[in-house]
């Protein structure tokens, strides 16, 4: 099974939460977060960086 990690820049209010929990984050210059890799295999980290998030700007969806 694979995910679909969706970062919604507009609601990303640049907190630093999701890189603080999960390495497939990270920041960008313009202050807002990031996702590395949008597609994954195993959800692992990045539920713990949407639950983080205090602006709900991080969604994930089942794939196959």
């Amino acid at each position: 099974m694979a995910y679909i990690i969706h970062l919604d820049e507009g609601k990303c209010g640049g907190c630093g939460a999701c890189p603080a929990v999960c390495s497939n984050f990270e920041m960008m210059e313009n202050g807002k977060a990031r996702v590395k890799n949008k597609e994954v295999k195993e959800i692992g980290c990045n539920q713990e960086a949407a639950d983080a998030c205090p602006r709900k700007a991080i969604t994930i969806r089942k794939v196959r």
